[in-house]
């Protein structure tokens, strides 16, 4: 990367950094490459104080990682339980991202990369978590979210089903989502949800954030136990890429910059 680069703050510049690692908006890729982006975004623009929102029992890097890396990381959780599962080496961060006091908690722009792993349908109020957000970056820091989006019809029903009945069902499927699992499913509210531009365009700038890149994805596992229902939903999310149908998107990442 150029050293211009290194010190701009603009969606090409996030949009090449992408390009640079083959993106195409297919759900795999999302999910094989948030890592490679967090590192990518992280040597380019030198982003070496990290917060991982959300993070729990499974951070993104292990403290040897960290530690060749040259990151300082803090993880953050809502939950006592989910932090204390995490390894030890980092500084942690109990509190509420999207809470009144969360700047305070935090520390004002106290980071220069701050970034979540399906966590954001879970926060009731993403807007004031994007303010919290905004607010705990440094001066051309960026914040990365990668969520799951709507209209996808697993998340529409996920929506609209009673938190118990759809708890049954995922675990009847997914074994592993259960609470003593290594991925327990907790409840979803769906907002900001979304890959379209002008639905979170005003959030972001009212957040403090000068530019966006959002990147939507399309398809998922979800019915690849179901013959017939699986061929067609992956023609139909083949189709809604091709498309670009944001409103059916499966997956987003938003990459934000301050």
């Amino acid at each position: 990367m150029t050293e211009a680069l290194q010190h701009t703050s603009t969606a090409d510049d996030i949009r090449q950094i992408v390009a640079d690692l083959g993106y195409p908006a297919n759900w795999q890729w999302c999910w094989d490459n948030y890592k490679a982006t967090i590192l990518a975004l992280s040597r380019a623009r030198g982003l070496a104080r990290h917060l991982e929102i959300g993070a729990g029992r499974d951070p993104l890097f292990q403290p040897s990682e960290a530690a060749e890396l040259g990151l300082d990381i803090t993880l953050n959780d809502i939950s006592a339980h989910e932090l204390s599962l995490a390894p030890s080496g980092y500084g942690k961060m109990l509190c509420d991202i999207a809470a009144p006091d969360g700047p305070d908690a935090l520390g004002r722009g106290q980071y220069d990369l701050a970034y979540c792993r399906m966590v954001m349908e879970h926060v009731p109020d993403v807007a004031a978590m994007w303010r919290n957000i905004g607010a705990a970056l440094a001066p051309n820091g960026v914040a990365l979210a990668f969520f799951p989006t709507l209209y996808a019809p697993p998340y529409v029903l996920n929506a609209l089903m009673p938190e118990k009945l759809s708890r049954t069902l995922l675990e009847a499927v997914f074994p592993e989502r259960k609470p003593d699992g290594d991925d327990p499913k907790f409840p979803a509210h769906y907002n900001y949800c979304f890959s379209r531009e002008d639905k979170l365009a005003p959030m972001l700038r009212a957040a403090g954030f000068s530019d966006w890149v959002i990147l939507p994805f399309w398809g998922y596992s979800y019915f690849s136990k179901f013959p017939g229902v699986r061929e067609l939903d992956a023609a139909f999310n083949r189709l809604a890429e091709r498309r670009d149908w944001r409103s059916v998107s499966s997956f987003a990442y938003i990459i934000a910059c301050k």
